[in-house]
This record gives C-alpha cells, structure tokens and sequence, in this order.
C-alpha cells in the first residue's frame, strides 16, 4: 500500500470477522487509523489488537448495529470524537438468513437482509457524509456481491438487497458529483468466510453443503469470480 495511506481515517462497518477484518488487516498494515463497528464486541476487540500489532497508527472500536438508526448515529458521533474527517468508509456490514424460496421464506429473514444490506448502507452513509463532502479524494467503498448482479435459486432477497446496494453506488455517485469524494463497490465471488454459517444460523454442515451447490450454480452461469476476487484485492493497493 502506498504511504499516502498512513495516519488516514478508516471506517469499518462489519469490521468483526470476514472481509470487514481483513479490510482492517490490510489498511493496518498501511498505518491508518482504524474506527472499527460491530455487534459483537469480544471479536471486535481483537481484530483491533491485531491491527495495531499489525502498524495501524491507530484502532478504536464501537458496538454498532446498522439495523437501528440510534445505534448508528451514537456510532458515527463516537467517532466524529476521534477525528473531524474521514478518508475512507467501508460499508462492510450485512449478510444473508435463509436459503428458502419466496414460496417459504420468512418475513424475519427479509426483513434482516433489507435492513442490514440495504438501510444499514444508507443510515451509515448518511451519518459519515458530513465527515466526508469537506474531505475531497475521500472514498466511499461498498461491499456488494455478485449476486446483486446474477440471481440465484433461493436468493431472492438477498440477491434484491445487494442489488439494491448497487443501485444505492451508482445514485451516490451523481449526488456526490463535484465534491471530490469517490465512490464505488466491490462486488466478491464466493469466499470462505462466516457468510454460511450465519445464513444457516450456525448450522456449519449445511453452509458447507450449500457453498458447494452455489459455487456449482455461479460456474455454469458464467460467472467470472477470479475477477471478482481480483477487484477485491484491489483495496490493499488503494
């Protein structure tokens, strides 16, 4: 990474495990400061003592729960106390509950998925952004997924939230206009993180089952994850 990177301000939502704590990881390495959010904070707390031990200049976590509005404002105000700016933010948080088809879902998973992947991404942008609009060459980095791109059997809500998120990148993207502040999405193929065990409700037999048939599924419909997985190592050479 280059040294452009060192001292700057990092908001990580999510940051607890999977592609939020190797964010953390990367831009530790860096030397950036690190404002780290998520629920659970026993896991939080040491992906934060790793940061540091891996030369972040500095790491300070949060509780922060992207499903309620007040934890996200209380969330954003702690960290406002850190610093008057940010120079990038990370909507990281979200996940998938269930695997059923619309016949079968459940209105507690949809509503999880809508509220995580969707509003979380806007309640926290909207937080964030008055540390942002005065901060020319700030980003903005949203972690999508494929599947707000290709559908897949069962992942209709899912795949209706991330292509929502998309869509919420691309309208930031002209509101955004002319204030210097980038934004963009990275969109992963299928990783081996917790992503399964958490839509299965820690049921890791069955996140294994599962993660093979998707991979199966994604490969015959084309899609080029090597690609994916590329555009997100990109983020260690910001």
């Amino acid at each position: 990474m280059p040294a452009s990177l060192a001292s700057q301000w990092i908001l990580i939502t999510g940051a607890s495990s999977g592609f939020g704590a190797a964010a953390a990881r990367a831009f530790a390495r860096a030397g950036a400061k690190l404002l780290l959010g998520a629920r659970r904070l026993d896991r939080l707390e040491a992906v934060a003592t790793e940061a540091r031990q891996l030369g972040a200049a500095d790491a300070q976590f949060a509780a922060l729960d992207v499903a309620d509005t007040a934890s996200v404002n209380a969330f954003v105000d702690w960290a406002r106390r850190h610093t008057g700016k940010l120079d990038v933010l990370i909507n990281n948080a979200g996940g998938a509950k269930g695997l059923e088809s619309v016949a079968d879902g459940k209105d507690e998973d949809w509503e999880f998925m809508m509220q995580t992947n969707v509003l979380g991404v806007l309640r926290v942008t909207r937080a964030c952004l008055p540390l942002m609009v005065k901060n020319p060459g700030s980003s903005i980095i949203n972690i999508g997924s494929i599947a707000g791109r290709v559908a897949y059997e069962g992942g209709s809500a899912y795949c209706a939230a991330k292509a929502g998120e998309l869509q919420i990148t691309k309208a930031l993207r002209l509101e955004l206009s002319g204030t210097g502040v980038r934004v963009s999405t990275v969109d992963p193929g299928l990783a081996e993180t917790e992503f399964s065990v958490v839509r299965f409700k820690g049921d890791e037999a069955r996140a294994k089952t599962s993660g093979e048939r998707m991979e199966q599924c994604l490969i015959h419909s084309g899609v080029p994850q090597q690609e994916l997985v590329t555009a997100f190592q990109q983020l260690q050479n910001l």
